[in-house]
C-alpha cells in the first residue's frame, strides 16, 4: 500500500530576493514515499524556485529510493542551474549517506540557516 509523505514547505526569500524553497519531509523517506517526494521537487523546481532546500531533520529513515528521489532532485537543479542543499540530517539517516557516500555527492550543511546561506547571490530565480 502506498503511503502518504507528510511534508512542511515554506519559501524563504534571501536579501537580493532569490526565491528558495524548503521542504521538509517527515517520517520515512522510503520505497513507499520517495515517489511522492520526487514528484513534488519536481514541481517546486519547475514552479516555484530552481533553489531548494531539503531539510531532513524529521526523517528518521530513509533507504535507496530515497537516496534517488534526493539525486533526481539535484539533477533537476543542475539542469535549470539552480541549487540543491540538504541539510539538519537526521542521525539515524546521516549513516545512509555516509555508507553511500552520498555525503560527497550533495551539498550538506548543519542546520537551514548556513544552507540558506550559501544560495548564490544576484542570480535571478
Amino acid at each position: 500500500m502506498e503511503k502518504a509523505i507528510d511534508m512542511e514547505q515554506t519559501t524563504h526569500i534571501t536579501q537580493d530576493g532569490t526565491t528558495v524553497i524548503i521542504l521538509q519531509p517527515m517520517g520515512r523517506l522510503d520505497i513507499t514515499t520517495a515517489w511522492q517526494f520526487r514528484l513534488k521537487l519536481q514541481e517546486c523546481i519547475a514552479k516555484l524556485s530552481r533553489h531548494v532546500v531539503v531539510n531532513l531533520g524529521q526523517v528518521n529513515f530513509i533507504d535507496s529510493s530515497g537516496l534517488t528521489s534526493l539525486v533526481a532532485g539535484m539533477r533537476d537543479a543542475d539542469k535549470v542551474r539552480g541549487s540543491f542543499r540538504i541539510c539538519n540530517v537526521h542521525p539515524e539517516a546521516k549513516l545512509v549517506f555516509e555508507v553511500t557516500m552520498m555525503d560527497s555527492v550533495f551539498e550538506i550543511f548543519e542546520t537551514e540557516l548556513e544552507a540558506l546561506e550559501g544560495i548564490p547571490r544576484g542570480v535571478a530565480s
